[in-house]
């Protein structure tokens, strides 16, 4: 008599599943998905990432570069001298984000004078990178005094920046800032934390 190999076959045993597997197979899944969820907040609401337009920034940051924007920081604490915030324009929502570093803040009084920027009668202290001579002081040629909520910016490539020397840009109010400018993402060469 021949046996059968194809077909129904009951002798045939159950396989066991394995719980253990099984168990953490479901954990990693949640805890990947916990942490998806928790980035997609974190960016949501607390930051976000623009592309940097023209070399007004540059040698911080260059044309291109990609990065990561906290908008939250300003809802707790103001702008600080130096901090290298993004803002729109006059608060104009169709324009490109502008980044600039804040040079004075309410209360202080700017002028540039021979191609030095002073704040509060007192030379502004450069990033190494930054001290070049300032060609055209446009606005801040006579002495500013910066408004309550509002910031002068200038941009560290000095010479080629539209920054709040100009009469489109002028002193930026806190309102228009849309947050601290806070590590760079792209190119991967150039990743870190902005100074």
């Amino acid at each position: 008599m021949r046996r059968r190999t194809s077909g129904l076959n009951f002798n045939r045993r159950k396989k066991k599943i394995n719980i253990g597997l099984l168990k953490e197979i479901i954990t990693w899944a949640v805890e990947i998905c916990v942490a998806m969820l928790a980035a997609v907040v974190v960016v949501l609401f607390f930051g976000f990432q623009i592309s940097v337009v023209g070399p007004s920034m540059s040698p911080t940051l260059e044309n291109g570069e990609k990065i990561l924007v906290n908008r939250f920081v300003y809802k707790l604490f103001s702008p600080k001298q130096n901090d290298v915030i993004v803002f729109l324009p006059n608060g104009n929502g169709r324009s490109h984000y502008y980044i600039k570093r804040v040079i004075a803040v309410p209360g202080d009084k700017v002028q540039v004078k021979d191609g030095v920027i002073y704040v509060n009668g007192e030379a502004f202290e450069e990033n190494e990178e930054t001290e070049e001579a300032i060609e055209n002081a446009l606005l801040a040629e006579d002495e500013i005094v910066i408004g309550e909520d509002e910031y002068f910016v200038m941009g560290d490539n000095r010479s080629n920046s539209e920054d709040s020397r100009y009469a489109s840009i002028g002193n930026v109010k806190k309102e228009y800032i849309v947050g601290k400018a806070w590590c760079i993402v792209y190119p991967w060469s150039r990743f870190g934390l902005l100074k």
